[in-house]
């Protein structure tokens, strides 16, 4: 029999922290090439939206992820994300769990953009903003809180800032200017509309630009980034479907522009240059996170009340 782990499962069974510190063992992971992954695949339907095909393996577990990205599903009252993660062993090819996509993106979202925040911003920044308070935007505001920081939550929609802050002890900004400026922020936006115009980062500044995982998808100006200190999850998504593309696609950002965080953390690379540095980080959402929170979660399959299917 093969246990089930539901959005609830998932969330019961990793903590904010625990995905925290698996998401930064999968970077580090990746940096040191213990662990692997082909390049994501995309099948598109836009401006409908994509399917996605993430695979990965490390440390004696294998990982395929099919997930969706739908932006105008909730206008339907259908989710966004929707999709499975399946976990198997890499030594004998079993199956040894499915997953809820959606729950598991959450997740690791949340802890990579919390993470190159934490290793790229400057050591005396106290203000963070959350921009965004979808599912993934309100488990980067759980997992912000969870580290002992109270954000400021910015959404379009009133209702929805209003309550994840209210759930999740977080405060509603006033605007989306107050919360774009503060020292720290985190954007997670559907990647429709540029958030950061020409001119617009301030000296000191880091934003983890979650958003813009596909092409056509942009949360700052390329000006901005010709400006900044640039940082991506992996060079090789990045550049071909993340922020980063557009630049890249001009010219204006080259592979020498930019430093994958996970080379920051195994000490390979530097971080911030100077307290005025603006520091930029482009996540695409990589399989190896996803590998990442599954192990964790199957890690705890014996203490929860799991469904199960036999295959």
């Amino acid at each position: 029999m093969i246990p089930v782990f539901r959005a609830a499962d998932v969330e019961r069974a990793v903590s904010p922290h625990e995905a925290y510190g698996a998401v930064r063992g999968a970077f580090e992971a990746h940096a040191r090439a213990t662990w692997s992954m082909p390049s994501k695949i995309y099948v598109s339907n836009y401006p409908a939206g994509d399917f996605r095909a993430m695979p990965a393996i490390g440390d004696g577990h294998a990982l395929l992820k099919w997930v969706t990205s739908f932006p105008g599903n909730p206008a339907r009252g259908l989710p966004t994300v929707t999709g499975l993660v399946l976990l198997s062993d890499a030594e004998d090819g079993r199956l040894l769990a499915v997953l809820d996509a959606a729950a598991v993106t959450a997740l690791r979202t949340a802890a990579a953009g919390v993470l190159a925040a934490d290793t790229l911003c400057r050591a005396e920044a106290s203000s963070h903003a959350v921009i965004g308070a979808g599912v993934n935007g309100a488990e980067t505001v759980r997992m912000l809180v969870a580290h002992g920081v109270t954000p400021l939550v910015w959404d379009v929609q009133e209702g929805r800032r209003t309550l994840v802050a209210e759930q999740l002890g977080a405060r509603v900004a006033s605007s989306a200017t107050e919360a774009l400026a503060c020292e720290v922020v985190i954007t997670v936006t559907p990647g429709a509309e540029v958030l950061y115009a020409e001119g617009s980062l301030e000296p000191g500044q880091h934003v983890s630009l979650m958003g813009a995982d596909g092409p056509g998808k942009a949360e700052v100006a390329i000006e901005e980034l010709r400006r900044s200190h640039l940082f991506c999850d992996d060079w090789e998504q990045a550049s071909h479907g993340g922020e980063l593309a557009a630049a890249v696609s001009t010219g204006a950002v080259t592979r020498g522009d930019v430093t994958e965080l996970g080379a920051v953390l195994v000490g390979e690379a530097d971080a911030r240059r100077s307290a005025r540095d603006v520091t930029l980080f482009d996540s695409t959402g990589l399989a190896i996170q996803d590998l990442a929170i599954a192990k964790a979660a199957y890690a705890k399959r014996e203490e929860l009340d799991l469904q199960a299917i036999d295959i």
